[in-house]
């Protein structure tokens, strides 16, 4: 079985579009960025033991910038995280 990627905390589950809070923003209302970063391995929240592979993204905002993770637990069901160690806020213009 292969190993959960750690520092990474689960947010929800929710439908194509539904909406999720992820540092106070709902990341359907803006461009996600994909980072360089290599993606992540999570276990299902109620399955444990299957994994799944999740991107790791950014929202930009003028205030801030937002990383997480997130993919399809199934055709239209996404699984949402955020890193253990997240700032509240990053400065946008690093």
């Amino acid at each position: 079985m292969t190993n959960v990627t750690p520092g990474w905390v689960f947010v929800a589950i929710v439908p194509d579009g539904g909406a999720v809070d992820i540092g106070g923003l709902n990341p359907w209302d803006y461009q996600w960025h994909s980072c360089s970063a290599p993606s992540i391995t999570v276990a299902h929240p109620q399955y444990r033991s299957q994994r799944h592979k999740m991107s790791i993204y950014e929202i930009r905002t003028t205030e801030r910038i937002q990383r997480f993770a997130a993919g399809e637990f199934s055709n239209g069901a996404w699984g949402f995280y955020v890193p253990s160690t997240q700032p509240k806020a990053v400065n946008a213009t690093r």
